[in-house]
């Protein structure tokens, strides 16, 4: 097989493969800490577009934030406006399917995180809100063909049989297509309140995150490693950081941008948005082990039928629990120097993602 030559994302986070150190917080580090929140959770749950319970996690300690209401309010907002922006018309077949996987739950993550970044610089929920929609019609499209026989070949997906097993190949690969161009459709023509150039500057972030520099890289070199004894770290994290990480990083930046971000707003939520993209992966991983295909919604333990490489094939459970926990950390930090308040909500998603449960 043609070796391939790793080019990794312009990225000053010492993740693993700069330095096996990374994995501890050295004397030096900036840890970011705000009053109300700690890293001891209690279960709560969101209910979906579609009526499906998503248990999630919220902080214990007693806060002037709500969490859970503020995730029960955005996530219904994200699900009344994504059965909105796609509804059914002719041809019936190819807009069922879209919404088929556009409208089976999910904790909606990424715009939420999109919502929040715009928000934290002084932009609102509207202002963001088809960016936000833009961003999860091309996370499942991403799905959608992340399922095929030809890429993962999985048949459960949010509980429920994957799109090709539902609509058949043919429909599924079009059904995706169709998510990814209308996601760019959707923000170029439904985006209220911001500059034109702001807008152009977000379409251009957003289609880097998904192309050949962003989640497509990612894609087929977790593609052509499978089976591979050699794959280590410096492999594993490129994979993660262009196939996970891109799409999260480009939510929390088109916030940013929407929101009247500068410079320097966008760069610190970028850096953000980077290490939560790679420790909702790590996280992903300890799951794939650790946890029921009931309980995940998704087939677990496909990782390992497939021999591919993962965070706890190559350290071990425990120390990949510590890397997450140190990524949660460094993410953090790069929002100590926006209002506490205002960054509440990028805070407890950032812990979200960490200690999520499915």
């Amino acid at each position: 097989m043609t070796s391939l030559n790793l080019v990794s994302r312009t990225c000053p986070i010492p993740f693993l493969s700069h330095a096996t150190t990374a994995m501890f917080p050295t004397p030096n580090s900036v840890i970011f800490s705000t009053k109300p929140f700690s890293y001891a959770f209690s279960v709560s749950a969101i209910v979906t577009a579609n009526q499906e319970t998503i248990v999630l996690d919220k902080p214990a300690t007693t806060t002037t934030f709500d969490f859970t209401a503020y995730m029960l309010r955005k996530a219904d907002t994200v699900n009344k406006a994504l059965d909105a922006a796609i509804a059914m018309k002719e041809p019936e077949k190819i807009y069922e399917a879209m919404r088929y996987s556009l409208l089976a739950g999910g904790k909606r993550v990424r715009p939420l995180l999109c919502i929040a970044a715009c928000e934290l610089v002084g932009g609102d929920e509207e202002t963001a809100l088809a960016a936000a929609c833009a961003v999860e019609m091309i996370h499942t499209m991403s799905l959608i063909h992340d399922d095929l026989p030809c890429m993962d070949n999985d048949d459960l997906r949010r509980g429920k049989p994957t799109n090709h097993k539902a609509f058949g190949e043919d429909v599924a690969i079009l059904a995706g297509d169709a998510l990814l161009a209308f996601a760019f459709e959707h923000i170029a023509v439904s985006t209220k309140g911001v500059s034109p150039t702001r807008v152009v500057r977000a379409i251009a972030e957003l289609a880097k995150s998904v192309g050949s520099e962003g989640l497509v890289a990612g894609q087929i070199v977790d593609t052509h490693s499978e089976g591979l004894s050699n794959v280590g770290l410096e492999r594993l994290e490129y994979i993660h950081l262009h196939k996970t990480a891109a799409l999260l990083e480009a939510a929390v930046v088109l916030g940013g941008i929407m929101g009247g971000g500068n410079d320097d707003e966008v760069e610190n939520l970028r850096l953000f948005a980077r290490s939560i993209g790679l420790l909702f992966q790590v996280v992903d991983d300890i799951l794939d082990v650790t946890k029921s295909s009931e309980q995940l919604g998704k087939t677990a333990g496909k990782d390992l039928v497939a021999d591919k490489v993962t965070y706890p094939k190559l350290l071990g459970i425990e120390k990949s629990k510590e890397f997450a926990h140190k990524l949660n950390k460094d993410a953090l930090q790069y929002l100590a120097e926006f209002d506490e308040d205002k960054a509440a909500p990028l805070v407890a998603l950032a812990n979200f993602i960490a200690n999520r449960q499915s």
